[in-house]
This record gives structure tokens, C-alpha cells and sequence, in this order.
């Protein structure tokens, strides 16, 4: 017990500086680093994004309980929840609110009965191709496969009270609600608008400094 008396006299500065941070990036703000390319163009692998955890709640730190709700997600924010039936942290963007009417037939998305406008990339034979989505009045740049992964369609579906249908920007590579279905609002823990820093995984890590504070 002495020994821990003297840790914490000797130390004490740092010791409420450490628990502090823990405390400012359960709570507050946190970066994610993004392992996989289901948010492709608009995230790329090795970025580190900034996800602000106020952004709907005021949660309890160190748990999903929320004390005071600011906020709900909106159509083409971009959130991090922790999905149960994933077992893991994603990063998705919001397609479908609560009561959305949500459709889409070869990557052509509908929601309510109107349909989203695309405005194409040029691509060449056997090339991922991109284009730009309106999404109410978010337009973001989406990428499609050269090929059908068979996930770029699906029947009408309402989204349930207190759900969010959410998909990844790159649509024919992305584990979203077409497989793990609708996420609950109490899974989702903050919304990402900004990348800090990113590091290029195929070349030695090396920054990419063009991504640095680039918004998303």
C-alpha cells in the first residue's frame, strides 16, 4: 500500500492526465483507424478519422449509455457504431432513418419513392467505376465493382423505429445492412466528418499528407 501511496505522489500529474484522455475519447472525441475499404473513395485504408462522440449523445464514459440525446443521425452522416451482430466497431453511412421507405436495383438507390441522381466517373474496361451521389443534399462519390458482387439490389424495405439503415460507400465490397440488417440507435456512438492523418499500408506507411485534416 506504501509503494502505491508513493506511485500516486510521484506521479500523480500524469496518472490524471492518462485517465483524463480516456475520459475525453470515450466520451468526447476519439480517432478510428479504418483497416478494410468498405468506405472507399471517401475513406481510405490506413486513414485515421475523427469521430465526435457528442455529435448525438452525452454518454456515461466508458459505456453506451446515454445521458442526454442532442441529436439523431441524419441521412449521408457518416457514424461509427458497435454492431452486435458484427462483433466489431463500423464505420458506415447512413442511408435510411426511422420510417424511410429504402430500395435499391443495380446500386441505384430510392428512398420514399424518389429516386437518387448519379452522375458517373469515367472508368475503363475491368476498372472499379465512381460516381456521385445526391443524397438529399450530400453529394459523396460511391464506388462500384467491375463485376456483380450480388449485393447490388434489394426489394423495398421500411426501416423500423429507433433503426438506421446504413451502407458503405464502396457498394459491391461492404458488410452493411445487407448483411448485419438494421442498426440500432443505441449502437451508434458518434459521426466522422474529418481525417487526421493517413498512412499508405501498400508503400512502407509512408504519410499521405493530401489526406491530412481532408474532410469527409
Amino acid at each position: 500500500m506504501a509503494k502505491v501511496l508513493q506511485l500516486w505522489r510521484s506521479n500523480r500529474g500524469f496518472i490524471v492526465f492518462v485517465c483524463l484522455m480516456f475520459v475525453f475519447r470515450s466520451a468526447v472525441a476519439d480517432w478510428n483507424d479504418v483497416p478494410t475499404g468498405s468506405m472507399q473513395p471517401t475513406i481510405e485504408i490506413g486513414d485515421r478519422i475523427l469521430v465526435n462522440k457528442m455529435a448525438y449523445d452525452l454518454r456515461l464514459p466508458f459505456t453506451t449509455m446515454s445521458l442526454i440525446k442532442h441529436a439523431d443521425p441524419k441521412r449521408g452522416d457518416i457514424v461509427t457504431f458497435m454492431s452486435q451482430v458484427a462483433d466489431n466497431r463500423l464505420v458506415k453511412r447512413v442511408i435510411g432513418v426511422p420510417g424511410d421507405i429504402v430500395e435499391m436495383q443495380h446500386n441505384v438507390l430510392t428512398i420514399n419513392g424518389e429516386r437518387l441522381t448519379y452522375q458517373a466517373d469515367t472508368a475503363g474496361a475491368g476498372e472499379a467505376q465512381l460516381l456521385t451521389e445526391q443524397l438529399d443534399a450530400i453529394a459523396h462519390k460511391v464506388k462500384l465493382a467491375p463485376y456483380s458482387s450480388g449485393r447490388d439490389s434489394f426489394s423495398a424495405v421500411k426501416v423500423p423505429p429507433g433503426h438506421y439503415l446504413v451502407l458503405g460507400d464502396n457498394r459491391d465490397n461492404s458488410a452493411d445492412s445487407r448483411v448485419i440488417g438494421f442498426v440500432p440507435r443505441s449502437e451508434i456512438t458518434g459521426r466522422a466528418s474529418t481525417v487526421l492523418f493517413s498512412l499508405d499500408y501498400d508503400n512502407y506507411y509512408l504519410p499521405r499528407s493530401a489526406r491530412f485534416f481532408a474532410a469527409l
